[in-house]
């Protein structure tokens, strides 16, 4: 099988390369129709690559949508990092390939090398700027990363670089505090979820980046979209349309699934081996009525 060079640097492409060496997997244990994450990460430090490396190996699905950051292009041209667990998380993917899971791939701004090969297949992987994508019960959702609609990216790159560099520093201070707070038998507390929301939900205030991917959905006639980028997991109703965020596998954990019945909910994994955690305070889709 081709090597997935559009994914990744020729270094990494070695790498996930080597496919037959990986240890044999455990069987899924929980299947959904579809499975939508995104905000990986893959490159950058703060990646929780073994959390998702669990959950893709014990939740399989007929789709799965990576909707976009899944490889931290500007982390890795900072410096290099990447271990053998986010090398793991690949070859866990192309198994999926292997098996039969359609997998779709939107690239997103912190991969965004990819996006000059969208339009194209590697490795059974589906290259593309954006999807439709049709849930069980017939409800049309636009799958997209959302970066277009961030001010701050689409306007100010020089400060959204800056910004991305500042939030690896507060990853890694953050594995600090929490070190000497677990020593004090104190509780977890996240310095870089604080500053996200302190600083990041302003900026989504002013550039009303929700309302904005919602119009875009409503404008094309749509009834819902799916999308990641500002690593906050959500499934709200707004006007007419469903904003469904999958959130972010870098703090939160998350990931949106689909049943047979097109019911979708937000997936929180907070351990490996965890049963699966259905966030009430993030929201879920109305099921269908029986």
């Amino acid at each position: 099988m081709a090597r997935i060079s559009w994914l990744v640097s020729p270094p990494v492409t070695a790498l996930v390369s080597r496919r037959n060496t990986a240890p044999p997997q455990p069987r899924a244990t929980k299947f959904h129709r579809t499975i939508f994450i995104s905000d990986v990460h893959l490159g950058m430090r703060g990646c929780k690559a073994d959390m998702l490396l669990d959950f893709l190996q014990t939740n399989s699905c007929h789709t799965l949508y990576l909707v976009g950051d899944i490889v931290d292009g500007w982390a890795l041209k900072r410096r290099w990092f990447w271990p053998e667990a986010h090398n793991r998380v690949v070859l866990e993917i192309l198994r999926k390939v292997d098996e039969g899971t359609q997998v779709v791939f939107v690239p997103g701004n912190h991969d965004e090398f990819a996006r000059g090969f969208c339009g194209r297949n590697y490795s059974g992987i589906d290259v593309v700027r954006e999807y439709i994508h049709e849930t069980a019960d017939g409800k049309r959702l636009l799958v997209i990363h959302g970066d277009q609609f961030d001010g701050v990216i689409e306007f100010a790159r020089w400060l959204a670089h800056l910004g991305a560099w500042a939030y690896d520093r507060a990853l890694q201070i953050n594995e600090i505090l929490h070190g000497i707070r677990r020593a004090l038998g104190l509780p977890y507390w996240s310095l870089s979820n604080y500053l996200k929301h302190a600083v990041k939900n302003a900026v989504e205030y002013v550039c009303r980046f929700e309302e904005a991917v919602a119009h875009a959905a409503e404008s094309r006639g749509l009834d819902g979209v799916v999308c990641g980028h500002i690593h906050q997991a959500a499934i709200r109703q707004i006007g007419n349309v469903l904003y469904l965020n999958d959130g972010d596998w870098v703090e939160s954990c998350t990931a949106l699934v689909e049943d047979a019945r097109g019911h979708l909910e937000i997936v929180r994994w907070a351990a490996p081996t965890a049963t699966p955690a259905y966030d009430r305070s993030i929201g879920q889709a109305a099921p269908v009525p029986a």
